[in-house]
């Protein structure tokens, strides 16, 4: 449908940032999909309202979709028994009295550290270092929207750096289809020192945190935080091990489930199986110790647990329709039209570059990282086939590409995901973090036309 499929797209991004409200624009954008979708074949409509409502259906009914779903809700219940039995209030003061945690840099370092820790899967890296965390930066003063960048902005670049993980597999995956010089896997490690958007963020945000400063919007909100007048209120600490323990046992059991549903190798385990199990079992092990130790009756920590997941519904729904939107875009074409921009006739040395922002482009408009690399992969390696391209500066294009659209986006579900972790919103989350995010995106897309002239000659 040419340049009509990126309409749903921008509708969503319009209404989001005039109306300030992301439900209703991904309630619209679906809406205006469907519709693109009926006239295409021919339909009416004013069918689109039920297509609308079947295409929720369809994606609700992927297993992998429904395992995020149910693992954002039960997300809530575990930060409501972490949060309401008093172990955030204990740890913080745990960490504070052993001098891990005593002052603004060694907080934001060690959330930092955490994330990059847990490289095993970008949802379960954003929520450990986001639930650990959070107590602290309240503590210190520090807004949530700095929270949520930090662990936005290093989970994904250090997934897609370290690649011993699902994203690995995934992209492995796609280049075996394909006839190389070289194996697939030297050609994923060699895009790792050429993937300068990972690089680029990653060094970004260790900057805020070494000199303890922050710019532009997240500035401000940095501000309201300071000179807020709302005193925080916390539960009174009891036990450290309310906290640590389920997410120690999170972070463990991810690993033994990446372990067994790969069949003993972890780079092919199942993310989404992994998280939803790891989230299972910690949510079990803190309801058990609150029971144990006997800080809350049954009912109680029941109550407790379903207050919690009401708390992120909102969330899950931004997260149920971002998936709707994601199937409705691809039926569309949306991703495969955005692709095109990288026309056959540019000069060698702008290639590259223009791979990188059409990656941007279309995870920004799509919301997904993950599609943008199955439509974009396919493209890039026949021109690194047909015109003797260094295959790990395309694929490392491609990638950081998609990663940068995807922290852009206000329609992406991992921005929705780290907005929950951080228990910030998520289009303040977007907001605070689009300028660091643009400044590493320019930076990238002038180191990689440097790289191509050095490169390609």
């Amino acid at each position: 449908m040419d340049w009509v499929s990126i309409l749903p797209p921008l509708v969503a991004i319009i209404v989001v940032f005039w109306k300030k409200e992301v439900i209703m624009a991904l309630l619209l954008a679906v809406l205006c999909a469907e519709a693109l979708i009926l006239i295409n074949a021919g339909g009416a409509v004013a069918l689109s309202p039920i297509t609308s409502v079947e295409r929720v259906i369809e994606v609700a009914s992927s297993p992998g979709n429904t395992r995020i779903l149910l693992f954002s809700v039960l997300v809530g219940a575990l930060l409501a028994y972490i949060r309401d039995s008093g172990g955030v209030t204990a740890t913080v003061d745990w960490l504070t009295r052993k001098g891990v945690a005593k002052n603004r840099r060694q907080v934001g370092g060690l959330t930092m550290f955490t994330g990059i820790a847990v490289f095993i899967e970008s949802n379960l890296s954003v929520l450990t270092a986001g639930i650990f965390a959070r107590g602290l930066f309240d503590k210190f003063g520090m807004s949530r929207a700095r929270l949520a960048y930090i662990i936005d902005s290093t989970s994904a670049p250090v997934c897609i750096l370290i690649l011993l993980n699902g994203w690995g597999a995934f992209i492995l995956g796609l280049l075996d289809t394909y006839e190389l010089e070289t194996s697939s896997a030297s050609i994923l490690w060699g895009s790792v020192p050429l993937n300068f958007y990972a690089l680029f963020t990653l060094a970004i945000v260790a900057y805020t945190i070494v000199k303890d400063k922050v710019h532009g919007p997240m500035a401000k909100e940095d501000e309201q935080v300071a000179h807020s007048d709302t005193p925080l209120t916390t539960e009174p600490a009891t036990k450290a091990r309310f906290m640590l323990v389920p997410l120690l046992t999170m972070v463990i059991s991810m690993v033994g489930f990446m372990l067994w549903t790969g069949n003993g190798v972890l780079a092919e385990g199942s993310g989404s199986k992994s998280v939803l199990y790891a989230t299972i079992l910690a949510t079990s092990v803190a309801y058990f110790l609150l029971l144990f130790h006997r800080r809350f009756n049954h009912h109680e920590a029941v109550a407790i647990g379903f207050k919690g997941m009401g708390e992120l519904l909102p969330l899950v729904t931004i997260v149920l329709l971002s998936l709707t939107l994601g199937s409705s875009l691809k039926v569309l074409g949306t991703g495969v039209f955005v692709a095109g921009i990288v026309g056959e006739y540019l000069p060698l040395f702008l290639i590259v570059p223009m791979l990188f922002i059409a990656g941007a482009i279309m995870s920004f408009t799509t919301g997904t990282s993950w599609g943008t690399f199955a439509i974009l992969i396919p493209i890039g390696v026949p021109l690194i086939q047909a015109l003797g391209l260094p295959p790990s500066l395309v694929i490392a294009a491609i990638l950081g590409g998609g990663v940068f659209g995807d922290h852009c986006s206000p329609i992406s579900d991992t921005s929705a995901v780290s907005s929950i972790a951080a228990g910030c919103d998520l289009l303040t989350h977007v907001r605070t973090q689009l300028p660091y995010a643009l400044v590493a995106g320019g930076m990238t897309l002038v180191a990689y036309v440097i790289a191509s002239l050095v490169m390609i000659g």
